[in-house]
């Protein structure tokens, strides 16, 4: 009987490779297909190496050509086993939200290091500079943005959106704002496990209607845990900024807040490092800077970690004061503080922007065992 290539292909058809839904020809798991008088060889490559595979890719193959093309065929049959394509680095394949382009988070590893005053200075800065600026205060147990924008009493209405109902953010001097703290009453403590948390925050940030934002800020929560792996699953972040002292206590969980971000399973850009607090400088004596806290240790650390230092922020008392009336210090007009946070926001916009130039979009994690969450050495 004269075997034809067609004939094979044909049968080989009705059949797949283990662990893919298409069959093995239009899989182009099928190299190749030599016919001779009624001997037949196959070619074909899988991607599961487990032996038990390759002998049941062989053992279908030779019972098919030998039941659809001809019983007495003489089948030889090659596999090769290749390891599946990783897909190229950071692809975004999470839910991205719709109009908003860059997706910036704000950490630190240790709390009290000012990462929410930060966030509020630079999120208005932005918005001074002429950017659409969206605040997300993701630090479910301790909101400060609030406060910190003076719209403790605010409520987020709803809007119609596409038909569906949505969360409109509050909003102050330019800046969009969602925050656990609009939904809770003053002095009233959030006591949530962790699924709780993330899905609140899943419904703060896909069911609001945030509209075209330039930059969506991500107040996170100190450390290095559940709510920092929910955020990173939800959203494709464009990059990370750490804000740390310069006191040892405080860099050593900087670190850790950076390492977390580098993490092979997470790869989430690291914009740079902020140090606050640098140093204080008395009033009535301008030229003297006093290292309270320590001299330059986020610059040593930016250093050793091969990440940029977006800038130095002095320890002022009127920082402080600015954050407690709900409004930030960086809206002092003519002032240092001003001149300071211009010059942190400027390097983190430039940061961004190389970033999108040398990098592909960031992917939203997908955490599917224990290994997600290990500690890191870096």
């Amino acid at each position: 009987m004269k075997i034809t290539k067609q004939d094979i292909l044909n049968a080989l058809k009705t059949i797949t490779v283990p662990g893919e839904g298409e069959n093995m020809v239009d899989s182009g798991a099928v190299k190749n297909v030599v016919t001779f008088a009624d001997e037949v060889i196959v070619d074909i490559t899988i991607t599961n190496p487990a032996l038990q595979a390759r002998k049941k890719t062989e053992e279908e193959i030779l019972k098919v050509i030998q039941e659809k093309v001809y019983n007495k065929a003489q089948v030889k049959v090659n596999i090769k086993v290749e390891a599946p394509a990783k897909p190229a680095a950071n692809e975004i394949k999470g839910k991205a939200i719709s109009g908003i382009k860059n997706i910036v988070a704000i950490a630190s590893g240790k709390g009290g290091v000012g990462k929410s005053t930060v966030t509020a200075n630079l999120a208005v800065t932005l918005a001074k500079m002429g950017f659409k600026v969206g605040v997300l205060d993701a630090d479910i147990y301790g909101p400060s943005m609030p406060i910190m924008f003076d719209v403790e009493m605010e409520r987020p209405l709803s809007v119609t959106v596409d038909g569906k109902s949505k969360m409109k953010p509050v909003e102050n001097y330019g800046v969009k704002i969602l925050s656990i703290g609009f939904f809770t009453q003053p002095g009233q403590a959030v006591v949530w496990r962790g699924p709780m948390a993330a899905k609140a925050l899943n419904q703060m940030i896909f069911d609001a209607a945030w509209g075209e934002l330039d930059f969506l800020l991500l107040d996170l929560p100190p450390g290095t845990g559940d709510i920092h792996l929910s955020i990173m699953q939800s959203l494709p972040i464009t990059g990370a900024v750490v804000v740390s002292t310069p006191q040892n206590v405080a860099l050593a969980d900087a670190k850790k807040g950076v390492a977390m971000f580098q993490q092979e399973s997470i790869n989430v850009p690291v914009l740079g490092i902020i140090e606050n607090m640098a140093y204080f400088t008395p009033e009535e004596l301008p030229n003297n800077k006093y290292y309270i806290f320590g001299k330059e240790g986020a610059k040593h650390l930016a250093e050793d970690l091969k990440v940029p230092l977006l800038g130095e922020i002095p320890l002022v008392q009127s920082i402080r004061e600015a954050g407690d009336v709900g409004r930030p210090a960086a809206l002092q007009a003519g002032t240092l503080l001003e001149k300071a946070f211009e010059t942190i926001t400027q390097n983190v916009v430039q940061e961004v922007v190389n970033r999108n130039e040398n990098l592909p979009e960031t992917e939203a994690i997908k955490i599917t065992t224990m290994a997600g969450c290990s500690a890191v050495k870096k």
